[in-house]
């Protein structure tokens, strides 16, 4: 435990950071638009293991791949699939119809397996060739861009630097909290590239990070973190941090004008000791959705969530009990406006034969044609616009509409 600490500290320190409002660790992004509808977009990064959260119980291969990480009982959800343990707070809304899944999707990125690479495709929205891949605007700044009259400050971004996904020719302002904070967006990625081939040393860092965002809470509200009180944090995955200070903001301003919030979690990089530390993302992700659902009251009912990821990540754990990144992945969806209750997609199963490069979850469907789904829902968007700019040249005829 000392060491860990002592690890965390020195980080802290080398990056100058005093923390003083950790949301600028992460991008968050705001858009007033004429709906009614609320849509809220959260990027999870890292490529959470959807076989994990959302586990195939009822594949006969899936026990085999993970002697480790498949023991344990989940939560019932439809007789083949159950549900992480840690998101048993969510499973009240499986139940009730409002909390969804899609299963064995992706972007169009294979085989690289780069975050940097993963995480910039699934924000811009667009293929993987030459020229989609260079693109450096996002998809919900193009959905926007079809919408006419909107005003300038109807999109609003927190943090050091826009999300690529909200970043494009639609207006766009930025706001950000008074801080002394010196690490921005795009340094966190960088150390994430160089120490991607060293996952002890990634986890440590990452940690290190995470805890940071609590610190700031403590110190934002003008009281120092005591070394008792940092081991509490660590340990305790619903601790209030940088996550809930975003998830209440974007429930303040969507109770308001805004229409469209955007913003990411990080920490599901999980190469190793994934039964510990998973917990503790999906604890505040389900922190996040509950806060929402009890702040937004009878806007609930108006509302859809959907949380994204950049890959997936292997079928088969690995020696140090975690997973290393793959290729089909897991999509969240929650929200009164959502047809929840049932897990979307076409099971590719397991088996070696099955999987992609024999590695990996075979995807079936594309992550975009969910978005693409809730945008239509949500907003009315023409398939032609939606196809068209928003995600060029995207076929989703065959998704299925997930808003109710």
């Amino acid at each position: 435990m000392s060491r860990l600490l002592l690890t965390r500290r020195n980080f802290l320190a080398t990056a100058g950071c005093s923390a003083a409002a950790s949301p600028l660790l992460t991008s968050m992004a705001f858009a007033a638009a004429p709906w009614d509808n609320r849509l809220v977009v959260l990027i999870l990064r890292g490529a959470m293991d959807g076989l994990d959260v959302v586990r195939p119980v009822g594949d006969p291969a899936f026990a085999a791949a993970r002697p480790t990480l498949a023991a344990g009982d989940g939560l019932a959800l439809d007789g083949f699939f159950t549900l992480h343990p840690a998101l048993a707070p969510l499973h009240p809304l499986w139940e009730a119809g409002e909390l969804g899944f899609a299963h064995a999707v992706s972007t169009p990125y294979r085989d690289r397996r780069s975050h940097f690479d993963g995480q910039d495709l699934l924000e811009a929205g667009t293929g993987f060739d030459a020229g989609e891949g260079a693109a450096r605007d996002g998809w919900l700044n193009r959905m926007l861009q079809a919408v006419p009259g909107l005003e300038a400050d109807t999109a609003y971004a927190i943090g050091q630097e826009d999300l690529l996904m909200l970043t494009g020719a639609a207006p766009a302002a930025n706001w950000s909290p008074g801080t002394r904070l010196a690490l921005s967006p795009q340094a966190r990625r960088l150390i994430e590239m160089v120490y991607e081939e060293h996952p002890a040393y990634r986890a440590a860092v990452l940690e290190a990070l995470t805890l940071s965002e609590d610190i700031a809470a403590a110190e934002a509200a003008g009281r120092e973190v005591e070394d008792g009180e940092m081991d509490a944090m660590m340990q305790a995955p619903g601790g209030k941090g940088a996550h809930m200070q975003m998830a209440e903001f974007a429930v303040q301003r969507l109770r308001g004008d805004t229409r469209i919030a955007a913003f990411s979690l990080g920490g599901w990089d999980t190469h190793n000791t994934q039964a510990r530390t998973l917990p503790r993302t999906l604890g505040q992700l389900a922190d996040v959705i509950s806060l929402m659902r009890a702040g937004l009251g009878p806007l609930w009912g108006k509302t859809g969530v959907i949380a994204m990821t950049e890959f997936g990540r292997t079928v088969r754990e690995n020696g140090t009990g975690g997973t290393d990144h793959g290729t089909g992945g897991l999509m969240l969806m929650a929200g009164g406006a959502m047809k929840g209750g049932q897990v979307y997609g076409r099971w590719p199963g397991l088996a070696e034969a099955d999987l992609y490069a024999r590695r990996d979850l075979m995807p079936t469907e594309d992550v975009r044609a969910y978005a693409a789904r809730a945008m239509e829902g949500f907003f009315g968007l023409s398939r032609e616009a939606l196809s068209g700019s928003v995600f060029p040249r995207l076929d989703y005829a065959g998704a299925p509409r997930i808003v109710l």
